[in-house]
């Protein structure tokens, strides 16, 4: 039921009508997706991930991306790999539940009502997480979503 809620497509990040990255989001993580230029050898890319800070590039050259990140991320769980020609980084972001807009600062924000709507599906897979057997693939929201990050499904007050 879990992989319903999974991000349907992922999110484009295009500068001067050449695609940077693409990149999608779950409870907690964030992936981005580079698409390496062919005929250089894997073992000449390098990714450094930090706290609040990525850089990728080919050793000897300028960086491709030498940003901040959105929010911060936990270092010692988040990696990096290449496949197919693409680098695909995995960020496990601090704050669970944390809908980003973009994985780095400023650029490719996503606008308000997509913002939204990542927010309404993080926050089914949040329902999914604490009540599993039930299917909220369905499920929508009347009114203001809650926030993913603080929102406590099985508490009750009174």
């Amino acid at each position: 039921m879990a992989e319903k809620l999974a991000p349907e497509k992922r999110h484009s990040f295009v500068h001067n009508g050449q695609k940077v990255f693409e990149w999608d989001q779950t409870l907690d993580e964030v992936n981005m997706y580079i698409n390496l230029p062919p005929n250089v050898l894997s073992k000449q890319f390098y990714c450094k991930i930090q706290s609040k800070h990525v850089e990728v590039g080919i050793k000897g050259n300028p960086p491709y991306l030498n940003h901040e990140l959105t929010s911060p991320v936990k270092t010692d769980s988040s990696f990096w790999t290449i496949e197919d020609d693409i680098m695909h980084l995995t960020l496990q972001k601090r704050d669970k539940g944390q809908t980003w807009s973009s994985p780095i600062v400023g650029q490719g924000q996503l606008d308000p009502y997509a913002t939204d709507l990542e927010q309404r599906r993080l926050m089914l897979q949040r329902f999914q997480e604490e009540n599993p057997g039930f299917d909220f693939s369905q499920a929508q929201f009347s009114g203001a979503c809650p926030d993913p990050r603080t929102f406590m499904g099985g508490m009750r007050t009174g």
